[in-house]
């Protein structure tokens, strides 16, 4: 089954390892047809402490780290040539 990759916002970094990251959905109202924001916020488990607050980050699925986290940070490596 594949994981699920969410891109958002980090809003908080104050955890150790831990960041919450807002992820936004637009998605139309089903009666006034009308496009509505909603948001989300998750916490996520950052191995190497690199985000930092208004940093835009991917996360993705993963086994959980502990009661609140079940995704990570994935971090985009440009290959180096």
């Amino acid at each position: 089954m594949p994981k699920r990759i969410l891109q958002g916002t980090v809003v908080s970094n104050k955890g150790d390892r831990t960041v919450i990251v807002k992820v936004e959905r637009r998605l139309m109202h089903p009666v006034y047809k009308k496009f509505i924001t909603t948001s989300k916020k998750y916490a996520a488990h950052d191995q190497e402490n690199r985000s930092q607050e208004g940093d835009q980050v991917k996360i993705r699925e993963c086994q959980p780290v502990s009661k609140r986290k079940f995704f990570e940070v994935v971090y985009d490596e440009v290959a180096q040539v």
